[in-house]
């Protein structure tokens, strides 16, 4: 099957770089046969409702309602019947086509299971559909297909050989059986609809629409098709004779070629046999698991979120899902658009075009998001496209205000905005300080949004590191600072009224700082609990800061808690590490909303533990200090400062 799978990958890919040549990666159709069905559909939907407004249920009526459309009104209801059944037919292409491809690229297992699942039961209930149209002309097209089910469905038991009665002389039909097959034409589309709509609620952010211009290309080829080669009615049917040459439809009647060759056992045995295949594919062969059944970590800059990535998903897809703006636009490895950098850890890269993605571009760390799958924990860094709330970021020039020593190894630093120029942010995003030779340090506001003249920094001193040694052993008053920003997508959420959880690290109490004040200012009236986890009595660098909150805002409550306090500290407060202090404090926390800023061990610690207690997904947020205890890039290692890698 491996091999059959990566023989449709060498076909696809080099049809769709033809596609490629000739469409452009942005607009090449093959890209977008999820939207172009759904699209189809809409189209068959609206055009079907047009002939419907027309069409006679009744033995006398059907055929010669049909037949004035067709004629007599060819210049509009010709095309919508002609544009309703093309449309019909490139749906079921399209839908194949979709299906083969995530089939070939080994897309349907895992995560993906359901919505192959579904998309099968959608595929399944198109072609009833389809088939079922076949029956209302009343042609001899319609006679064919009406009497041929009856045969195929009286092979049942439960039909037992009762159904093909009914046509046996003209006489034994009446309106009713198109009163039936028109319910039937109706309910069936709506239920592939829903389906449609559940189908696609696994995929996030997944597009119902293609591009306006394949869009009204493909319209346009419909109407020009049915101008060209209008669809006609094959003579009216007659039960006296029987039908023997036909204008064949091979894209929804290849079955009922079989019936007559097969017999009615060895065609159930096929679509019965086939179906059962295709449900279970994703189970077939048993995948030797690459990774734990929870999946990995994923460290997401500039958003400086950790999301876990499970078995079988793409890091497009998982970010995507956690509300991460990744850029994105084929979804197949065709455009590049979403290329970003692999800065630690391992992923398999998938099929995809080297015209997306060179092999310099790969050597250097480049990965296509729409094709990668994590192998470890990995760190992604991405260009965002857009900024969050519509706050563009950009590189600032301030100076250095103030500098304070609050421990041995935190300092306060104030920087001033050159030219009087006021700095729009979200509580809890971040900077970027921008170094001499092109690197960059990340650093949480500490100032809440509404102190906007000036910005306030908390950073922490890191053994050897170069930027917090220059901090701390020769920055001053007056020195001048470049960084970009605002940054991030961890941020206050002001909506709902459910109580906040924050829990610090260390330095982690900055953003957590910027985040209160705010709500202060807001006069936010949710209740408000801070735990701050450090080592000993000394890193609680600002411990009156939150006291004073404490006392003049009944909602809020400050908890520290020292994971190894010194007998020096006298410390007779809350031990041990933060996030099992909440765990004893709240049994269930179904009812919070928690705002985790510290380690990484931390938040994997802590986050699981809270889910346990009913802890909502959508109710956690995080902005994890790093992956990795040391994530080199080249030659430069990249360590914890100040509340980001």
């Amino acid at each position: 099957m491996r091999a059959i799978q990566r023989a449709g990958q060498w076909v696809f890919l080099r049809v769709e770089a033809i596609f490629n040549l000739a469409f452009g990666d942005r607009l090449n159709p093959l890209y977008y046969l999820g939207p172009i069905t759904y699209l189809l559909m809409w189209i068959v939907v609206g055009s079907g409702l047009y002939v419907y407004a027309f069409y006679k249920t009744g033995m006398a009526e059907a055929y010669a309602s049909v037949e004035y459309l067709t004629v007599q009104q060819w210049w509009l209801g010709g095309v919508m019947r002609s544009v309703h059944r093309y449309a019909s037919d490139a749906m079921a292409l399209t839908m194949v086509l979709h299906l083969a491809r995530h089939w070939m690229f080994d897309r349907y297992r895992g995560l993906r299971w359901f919505s192959w699942v579904s998309g099968v039961a959608v595929l399944w209930l198109v072609y009833v559909a389809g088939i079922n149209g076949y029956m209302l002309p009343w042609d001899k097209m319609a006679q064919f297909v009406v009497i041929a089910t009856a045969e195929w469905l009286d092979w049942l038991p439960v039909f037992n050989g009762t159904l093909v009665r009914n046509f046996i002389l003209p006489e034994n039909l009446n309106d009713r059986l198109f009163s039936l097959l028109s319910f039937i034409h109706i309910g069936v589309p709506l239920a592939v609809m829903a389906l449609l709509w559940i189908h696609t609620q696994r995929v996030p952010q997944a597009k119902t629409s293609p591009p306006a211009p394949i869009a009204i290309t493909l319209l346009a080829a419909l109407v020009v098709l049915s101008l060209i080669k209008p669809a006609l009615s094959q003579g009216e049917a007659n039960l006296s004779h029987a039908v023997t040459v036909l204008d064949f439809d091979w894209f929804y009647l290849p079955v009922y070629a079989l019936l007559y060759a097969w017999g009615a056992a060895p065609v159930w045995l096929l679509v019965a046999g086939g179906t059962v295949l295709l449900v279970a594919l994703p189970w077939l062969p048993p995948r030797r698991r690459s990774a734990p059944v929870e999946g990995f970590h994923m460290l997401v800059r500039p958003d400086n979120r950790i999301i876990g990535v499970r078995d079988g998903e793409t890091v497009l897809d998982a970010g995507l899902r956690e509300g991460i703006a990744f850029p994105f636009e084929c979804r197949n490895g065709g455009c590049g658009k979403c290329k970003a950098d692999l800065a630690y850890g391992k992923a398999g890269l998938g099929a995809y075009q080297k015209s997306a993605l060179s092999d310099e571009e790969r050597a250097a760390g480049k990965v296509l998001l729409c094709c990668a799958s994590p192998e470890s924990d990995i760190q992604i860094e991405y260009l965002p496209q857009k900024t969050l709330g519509g706050i563009p970021a950009r590189v600032w020039t301030a100076s250095v205000e103030s500098m304070e020593k609050l421990s041995s190894d935190v300092m306060r630093v104030f920087l001033k905005l050159d030219g009087g120029h006021r700095l729009a942010f979200y509580a809890g995003q971040y900077i970027n300080v921008l170094l001499d030779n092109g690197e960059k340090r990340s650093f949480s506001f500490a100032t809440a949004p509404h102190v906007n003249d000036r910005i306030e920094l908390q950073i922490r001193r890191i053994p050897g590191g170069r930027f917090t040694t220059h901090v701390f052993e020769r920055m001053k008053p007056g020195d001048p600072v470049r960084f970009e920003g605002p940054l991030g997508s961890f941020f206050l959420r002001e909506e709902g009224g459910k109580p906040i959880i924050f829990v610090a690290g260390s330095t982690g109490f900055a953003p957590v700082k910027s985040m209160v004040e705010y709500a202060f200012h807001r006069n936010m009236r949710r209740r408000m609990i801070l735990y701050w986890g450090v080592r000993s009595r000394r890193d609680l660098y600002l411990a009156d800061l939150p006291r004073q909150w404490e006392k003049e805002h009944p909602e809020f409550r400050f908890v520290p808690v020292l994971s190894d306090p010194t007998p020096e500290d006298a410390w007779t407060g809350r031990t041990g590490l933060v996030h099992e202090a909440i765990l004893a404090d709240f049994p269930d926390l179904a009812q919070y909303q928690v705002y985790a800023c510290g380690s990484v061990n931390m938040v994997e610690a802590a986050y699981p533990a809270f889910r346990t207690r009913g802890l909502s997904q959508d109710d956690c947020f995080s902005d994890a200090f790093r992956l990795a205890p040391k994530i080199r890039t080249g030659d430069t290692e990249l360590v914890k400062l100040g509340g980001r890698a």
